[in-house]
């Protein structure tokens, strides 16, 4: 069977808080481990008023806290807006606090705009420096070295596994060279997808982490029991979506049916080009629409997203979601 995982941005509802949101981001996850989950990632972003995850590590500390068996970390920390040594320190301690249950995704963007990247203290980051910071980052997980001047304590030898996330070539090829396992955001940005995941199974080398490649693809699933209630929850991450490429990001809009009314058909035809890796509907559509996707791109792994308004009506997608991956396998 292909494993499936959670991809959690924490989203905060029109009508609600951030405190909503992380108390359901809790929930979730018991929800997740329940329904077999492989893993349950949070995501780094900031100054985004629908988004609760900005602190991710901390966040991450909270699900694992409140789980047994799941696997547990970030799909991704932005390394730009950190040294590599509070990330290994961070990642250190929650892997020393809960072993074996923590996942440590690397990304190159900031994960915000350039305002708030100025207020990271990483504005001039170009991403340039981000392979050398990786391998930075992993040596101080590594073995304990009593000669290096500069140790993780908590992080060393706890080789907490790192992943490479990108929705370019970049990195694919980083992925590849350093043989780390891949995670492709084909969930908003799946337009590299089949050049990254071949260039990244093309180019692997193994390596102390990972013997062959491991790619992941990302999926949004929006399932209900009847086919228009899955198109109306699917509406709140369409609205999102046009929001956050508007400029204007926010709350997690209500479902609304009539959205697209007024809206320029060139900005509806990109979101749906942005969103096209997305299974939407009756238990049988997702099912079906899951295995084409996963027929066509031959991951070896997906993480299942997806911005739904109501949490209950969230819940029960995910479970639909993780029925159909098992009838899959």
């Amino acid at each position: 069977m292909t494993p499936f995982s959670l991809l959690d941005l924490s989203p905060v509802p029109a009508g609600f808080t951030p405190a909503d949101a992380l108390a359901n981001t809790v929930d979730l996850a018991r929800h997740a481990e329940t329904l077999g989950f492989t893993r349950y990632w949070l995501a780094e972003h900031h100054n985004m008023r629908g988004i609760a995850s900005a602190a991710t590590a901390v966040l991450i500390g909270q699900v694992a806290a409140h789980t047994k068996t799941i696997r547990v970390g970030a799909g991704g920390i932005m390394l730009p807006n950190h040294a590599p040594l509070m990330v290994a320190e961070a990642f250190g301690t929650l892997a020393t606090m809960y072993p074996d249950r923590i996942d440590l995704g690397l990304g190159r963007a900031p994960g915000t705009d350039m305002l708030t990247a100025r207020a990271l203290r990483h504005a001039h980051d170009d991403g340039s420096g981000f392979p050398r910071d990786v391998a930075e980052l992993i040596g101080y997980l590594g073995d304990p070295n009593e000669a290096a001047k500069v140790r993780a304590v908590p992080g060393e030898g706890t080789h907490v596994p790192v992943w490479i996330l990108g929705s370019s070539l970049f990195g694919a090829q980083l992925a590849a060279a350093l043989g780390l396992p891949y995670a492709f955001a084909s969930h908003f940005a799946p337009a590299a997808l089949e050049e990254a995941l071949y260039v990244y199974r093309r180019d692997f080398r193994p390596s102390k982490q990972l013997d062959a490649p491991h790619a992941m693809m990302a999926l949004n699933v929006f399932g209900a029991q009847s086919e228009a209630e899955a198109q109306l929850l699917r509406t709140s991450m369409q609205q999102a979506f046009i929001n956050l490429r508007s400029g204007r990001p926010g709350p997690l809009p209500r479902p609304d049916a009539d959205f697209a009314k007024g809206t320029d058909p060139r900005i509806l035809a990109g979101v749906e080009q942005a969103l096209a890796c997305t299974a939407c509907g009756t238990p049988e559509m997702v099912q079906e629409q899951l295995a084409q996707l996963i027929d066509t791109f031959r991951p070896d792994e997906v993480i299942i997203t997806g911005q739904i308004h109501d949490h209950a009506a969230r819940k029960a997608s995910f479970a639909i979601a993780a029925q159909a991956m098992r009838a899959l396998g």
